[in-house]
């Protein structure tokens, strides 16, 4: 499974926050999914360092980066795509995951979410830290669509949620 992770910037990333999300990496890496990120700090990249310690060669990072070099990449990503074509690239992360992962958040995840909303993507929503993540959680954006935003509060509540653990 490609399994979006959206969330806080390095800028919003608290200290907690990054040890959940880093947490969330080794789940899904044992798991052997694909990650696809954003390929920068704060929960993209404790997300991935996650999942590269999890030392499952099955599972893989992929940072779809909103610039045109690779220089800005957080280290632990398998594949970096710069793109050059700014925040558009949120729309990328979207469409190419099954299933999204909110963490938090600022405007940038809340783009992420409204297009996951558009695509018909579901998203598990963290309700453990501030953010949009937590704002959205089993919210609908619309009356076109219902039930796409899920939310979570634990690593064993999401496990259950995705992989019926």
């Amino acid at each position: 499974m490609q399994i979006g992770i959206i969330g806080s910037n390095k800028s919003q990333c608290s200290n907690e926050l990054y040890e959940f999300a880093y947490n969330l990496g080794l789940l899904l890496g044992k798991k052997g999914n694909t990650i696809v990120n954003g390929g920068m700090q704060g929960t993209m990249e404790a997300v991935s360092k996650g999942v590269k310690d999890s030392k499952n060669i099955l599972s893989k990072t992929v940072g779809i980066l909103p610039f045109d070099n690779k220089e800005a990449a957080n280290e632990y990503l398998d594949i970096i795509i710069p793109t050059g074509i700014g925040f558009a690239r949120n729309s990328v992360i979207v469409l190419s995951s099954d299933i999204l992962i909110a963490l938090g958040g600022g405007a940038g995840t809340l783009n992420e979410i409204s297009y996951a909303w558009q695509f018909g993507k579901k998203v598990f929503c963290y309700t453990g830290t501030e953010g949009w993540s937590k704002k959205l959680a089993n919210q609908n954006l619309d009356n076109r669509k219902d039930g796409l935003l899920i939310g979570f509060n634990s690593l064993e509540e999401l496990s259950k949620l995705i992989f019926n653990d």
